[in-house]
């Protein structure tokens, strides 16, 4: 995928926050520590500093979610996370993003703390970031 390709999908997704642009995904995929794991209608973009990963954004398209796709990116996540060395996964989600705090729950993570109103709404709401991690690999 693209950066065009990634920004337009994550636009697609992200209808209440503003959407990353394809200059800010290039930039992110020019630095090393940065890998992407994909499909055709959704994807992971994590990076791993020495033993950490961290998940920058989780997407999938919105005519093709309740499919499995994000657990299966989320695997994916992690097993290129784990072959870079990773021992413990990172991430941020909204407070008020039930489905893909219950797709991260299921998956081993548990919530480490919160940072209130870190998250801006396109209509002027501000709302908490959870920060949850899970040891690599779990099991």
């Amino acid at each position: 995928m693209t950066p065009e390709d990634l920004a337009a999908l994550h636009g697609r997704a992200f209808s209440r926050q503003r959407p990353w642009n394809a200059p800010e995904f290039a930039s992110l995929l020019d630095a090393p520590s940065v890998f992407l794991v994909h499909d055709d209608h959704a994807f992971a973009l994590g990076r791993v500093i020495v033993d950490e990963a961290e998940l920058l954004t989780l997407v999938t398209d919105p005519n093709h979610q309740r499919q499995g796709l994000g657990r299966k990116l989320l695997t994916a996540f992690h097993h290129c996370a784990q072959t870079r060395g990773a021992r413990r996964a990172f991430l941020e989600v909204a407070a008020d993003n039930a489905p893909a705090i219950a797709l991260y729950q299921g998956a081993g993570y548990a919530q480490d703390g919160r940072r209130p109103g870190y998250y801006h709404m396109t209509d002027g709401a501000h709302v908490d970031a959870l920060i949850m991690s899970r040891a690599l690999p779990l099991g």
